[in-house]
């Protein structure tokens, strides 16, 4: 068992090593908001426990074990959005806060129970990929709405970031996972495309806004 403040540390590491194979305490400091000394001496608990290898001044990974609590951790944390946007009626906005609470109950009786009652969700609200009771997950296939050429048709799968600023912007705009877009012009001298919403009119969104939404042509 791991207190509420390792788990945090581990899943960070985890979504840390996903840009860099060695995550530098500053890194990690930085993502948890709290001071670097904090960070070194969770990290020499985490190593006594061999959830990381972890060296001053080299940087921090997860070991084989680490990655599979870390995965476990998400697993909930995803499971628990998916089934407050499904069964509970949640926006995709108002759940990451919640689910963060609730990613630390430890019974996995119940995880998996959860996941059998929600038929095996593969995806939660926001795209991002659910492990299942292995620690494995199903990726998609998707690029950056900004990278897609003018005339396609797209849908939405993911988001890049689960922000309440961005996912408000996105409520506002009436862009959610599934929403189908035809993109029809991109303006040269910013950027932002011009998009149509099937039985909407056309809106227009920022080329920043445009470089967090994933999608698939079809």
């Amino acid at each position: 068992m791991y207190t509420v403040a390792e788990e945090n540390y581990i899943k960070a590491v985890y979504h840390l090593q996903q840009q860099q194979e060695m995550v530098s305490t500053n890194a990690l400091s930085a993502e948890l908001q709290t001071r670097p000394a904090s960070v070194t001496d969770m990290l020499k608990k985490l190593k006594s426990k061999r959830i990381v290898s972890y060296e001053p001044y080299q940087g921090v990974k997860l070991s084989g074990e680490g990655k599979k609590v870390a995965l476990a951790i998400i697993r909930k944390h995803r499971l628990w959005e998916y089934f407050l946007v499904d069964k509970l009626q949640f926006g995709w906005d108002e759940v990451h806060e919640v689910a963060e609470e609730l990613e630390h109950i430890s019974s996995t009786k119940l995880v998996d129970k959860l996941d059998a009652y929600l038929g095996f969700p593969k995806f939660d609200p926001h795209g991002d990929p659910i492990p299942d009771s292995k620690g494995r997950f199903t990726a998609q296939t998707q690029e950056q709405l900004s990278c897609v050429a003018p005339d396609k048709t797209v849908e939405i799968t993911a988001v890049g970031s689960q922000s309440t600023e961005l996912l408000e912007l996105l409520k506002h705009k009436g862009l959610q996972m599934g929403t189908r877009l035809e993109i029809k012009k991109i303006f040269e001298f910013d950027g932002s495309l011009e998009l149509k919403i099937r039985n909407q009119q056309v809106i227009t969104i920022s080329r920043d806004l445009a470089s967090v939404l994933f999608v698939k042509q079809v």
